[in-house]
């Protein structure tokens, strides 16, 4: 039952919000859920709140014991049990299932003094339990309406399920494939990642946060996690102000003005000042600059992770710090809940700073519909009908395929024919049902994933005859698990070769397992892991027409692979449907129309590689044997393959580039397309731009802007393209956004590499 002092207090503060009813005297508004509407909410019940309460609507635990299981009693869960009856808890994550969510909801709303609902979060990074691909492969899409659309789907299934609340996008953008996070964002370019984090914002938020098929997002990490140095995770940031306000900061600044409703911090240093402490970023860009008005999370245990870094000395420096630097709510630190109200007390820490954190966080809560309907998320009809849908398993199916980059394909190789022909499957990835989730999967179950081998056999014309050959990895492969990589067994080859020497074709599925990558999954090497790379050179030398369909999560140097394999397919981690999404594309009932959002390095040693890097003073070599230029003695500069590209199984010519300098502020570019093949196919135009001179060096190219494109076979199409004076400028090394006037370069094509070019001055 719900105490007396929370009947009698806000059925004027609070409930009668939630029915409709005004009482003018206490400032409190109608259930409009407008921004005015919202902050006399928000002020009337922060104007009842003690401190203690404050401070527990900034503290966030994980799940802590089986809520439809006995009480705790005892230990930490008793601990946390405690706070979250007498209302300290002001979010939970991961709590999952209608039963679960409404039992700890309960406590929240009917058993605590104010009866305020928890916000309920959840990492939904490409799904719930139907799973789209890996958010890296969606990417390679380019296709913001389909990234947007998953978004939306990941949302419908995770609110069914009783979430309310996601920690994505990860908009960090990163250069480096030896961190295991590059598979949970957009890549190595700012311009594409801050399209796909308006799209995947728009998809989970959609256009009523309050409906209850949509959830609050989080832009993640602020700032700079993605440079880490050396790519090891966690590890330090030191990036200048031109790298921090140009490349890093871009995904975070589009998605505060698309709306998400939270941030969250990141565990690395920036400048020698922890992200989590760090006011420049949370205060003086993210909240003053920026003027977001939303609420930002700590990472798991950041706070406390202040003290190992060297920054502060206990528990309660780490309260201090964060709060002043604003970090508006402590995921499993302990510090708020335990620090912060003895600190204002004390003196130490202004309340206005506590009272402007909770005011955000109930802000969200209010915008979400719960203290209108704090069940609203528990309906377990629509848990049931929702999860694992027919329209959510179609939707990521359809961004599965279009997620496919086809790097190579010699002689025409691809599509396969359909009937009349041997195929050999080869690879232990070919019959997986799990690895193809992905990492970043904690709601799914383990073997749910549409393997290569299903795919194929659903096609009925071939013989398929499949071979493990050799393990990726070995033992167990949990989340939380280090996964064992297969170096010494090599007993599967010999059925593999005899297999694949009957085969007219051989189609082998290589890669990295889906717990290679993710968080913690850094890696020294980008090869094929384990024994793989034998495997695959011991096949080709009984058979020569393979093609290599890669499972990763990052770019991968696969020299040898170019060299030799005739048709390299892309496949990534691709979700529930991947295999029926790699046979559609095998066949041709899917034309491949993704491009790389990552270069792929030819070595390790030249990562961190990326297409928009600077000239340097010495960019090419002088005069022949000479040595003194930026370059390596052991390997060219340029990649495997370069970020944008991809193949299609038809061709397009790009030819007539035009470009008009309509006024200061506006640039016309068009370029003529042709689809000179033999199918209809799309391609993703490309524009890129250089500023030849400015008062802090520009890259090489830019990406601006870009269009995807189908036609049929010999069909012609003008794209047109407007540069806006925003697409010409940049920010200077105090942060402020300049435009100079200048001489400038465009580009056009279908990669970065793109060679069709005209000049234009702006005044």
């Amino acid at each position: 039952m719900r105490n007396y002092f929370y009947i009698t207090v806000l059925s004027f503060a609070v409930l009668l919000t939630s029915c409709g009813k005004t009482d003018e005297n206490m400032g409190i508004a109608n259930t409009e859920n407008s921004s005015n509407n919202i902050n006399r909410k928000v002020d009337s019940l922060l104007g009842i709140m003690t401190i203690e309460e404050k401070v527990g609507q900034m503290n966030q635990y994980n799940g802590f014991w089986n809520v439809t299981g006995p009480t705790p009693s005892e230990g930490g869960a008793a601990y946390k049990y405690d706070h979250l009856k007498k209302g300290y808890v002001g979010s939970m994550l991961n709590v999952r299932g209608v039963e679960e969510v409404r039992a700890v909801q309960k406590i929240a709303v009917e058993e605590t003094r104010l009866g305020i609902p928890l916000i309920i979060g959840f990492d939904v990074i490409h799904g719930y339990k139907t799973l789209s691909p890996i958010p890296l492969a969606e990417s390679a899409s380019w296709d913001l309406e389909a990234i947007k659309k998953s978004a939306a789907m990941a949302a419908k299934e995770s609110a069914a399920a009783g979430i309310n609340w996601t920690f994505a996008p990860m908009v960090d953008v990163s250069r480096d494939a030896r961190w295991g996070r590059v598979m949970e964002g957009a890549g190595e370019d700012p311009y594409l990642g801050a399209k796909i984090a308006v799209a995947r914002v728009n998809g989970f938020q959609g256009e009523d946060l309050a409906s209850p098929h949509t959830v609050a997002a989080c832009a993640k990490h602020f700032a700079g996690y993605g440079f880490a140095e050396s790519g090891r995770d966690y590890n330090t940031v030191d990036v200048g102000t031109s790298t921090l306000n140009n490349i890093i900061f871009p995904p975070f600044k589009a998605a505060a003005e698309a709306g998400v409703k939270t941030f969250m911090n990141a565990f690395n240093e920036l400048n020698g000042v922890p992200a989590t402490g760090n006011a420049y970023l949370q205060r003086n860009v993210l909240k003053d600059q920026w003027n977001y008005d939303g609420f930002v999370v700590s990472d798991w245990g950041s706070l406390n992770e202040m003290i190992a870094h060297g920054y502060a000395a206990n528990k309660k420096e780490v309260a201090e710090l964060a709060v002043k630097a604003g970090s508006d709510m402590d995921m499993e630190s302990y510090a708020y809940v335990e620090e912060l109200a003895n600190l204002v007390k004390e003196g130490k820490v202004d309340e206005a700073l506590i009272n402007d954190a909770v005011k955000r966080i109930l802000k969200v809560k209010y915008e979400l519909g719960l203290f209108d309907d704090p069940y609203k998320y528990c309906d377990e009809n629509r848990e049931k009908e929702v999860t694992g849908s027919q329209e959510i398993n179609e939707a990521v199916l359809d961004m599965a395929k279009k997620s496919i980059v086809l790097l190579k394909n010699e002689g025409h190789l691809l599509p396969l024919k359909k009937e009349g022909q041997k195929i050999a499957l080869i690879g232990a990835l070919a019959n997986d049902k799990t690895s193809p989730l992905g990492s970043w999967r904690i709601a799914a179950e383990d073997s749910t994933a549409v393997s290569v081998l299903e795919g194929l056999q659903s096609y009925k014309g071939n013989t398929i005859s499949f071979a493990k050959g050799a393990d990726v990895v070995t033992g167990k492969t949990e989340f939380a698990i280090e996964l064992n990589v297969n170096t010494t067994d090599k007993s599967g080859f010999n059925e593999a070769i005899a297999t694949a020497r009957k085969a007219d074709v051989v189609v082998m599925v290589l890669g990295e397992h889906g717990f290679q990558t993710g968080e913690g999954r850094s890696r020294t090497e980008l090869g094929l892991p384990g024994v793989q790379q034998d495997l695959l050179e011991a096949v080709y030398k009984v058979n020569k027409n393979i093609v290599l369909v890669l499972n990763n999560g990052r770019p991968l140097t696969i020299n040898w692979a170019d060299a030799h394999v005739p048709a390299i397919v892309e496949a990534w981690q691709l979700g529930t449907q991947s295999g029926h999404a790699i046979a559609q594309v095998l066949y041709g009932d899917y034309n491949p129309s993704g491009k790389l959002p990552m270069t792929f390095p030819k070595s390790v040693g030249q990562v961190p590689i990326y297409y928009n890097f600077k000239n340097t003073g010495r960019p090419v070599l002088p005069s022949a044997g000479e040595v003194f230029w930026s370059h390596y003695t052991d390997q060219s500069n340029d990649p495997l393959y370069p970020f944008g590209y991809g193949l299609s199984y038809t061709s397009f010519d790009y030819s007539n580039l035009q470009v008009t300098v309509v006024s200061e502020k506006e640039v016309e570019v068009s370029v003529d397309l042709k689809n000179t093949g033999k199918v209809t196919g799309k391609e993703v135009v490309q524009l890129y731009v250089r500023d030849l001179f400015a008062s802090v060096t520009r890259p090489v190219k830019e990406l601006k802007g870009f269009e995807l494109v189908e036609l049929a076979a010999d069909e012609s199409k003008t794209i047109h393209f407007v540069l806006k004076v925003n697409e010409l400028g940049f920010y200077d090394n105090a942060g402020k956004f300049i435009v100079e006037p200048g001489d400038f370069n465009v580009f056009v094509g279908g990669s970065s590499e793109a060679e069709l070019h005209a000049s234009f001055e702006l005044k």
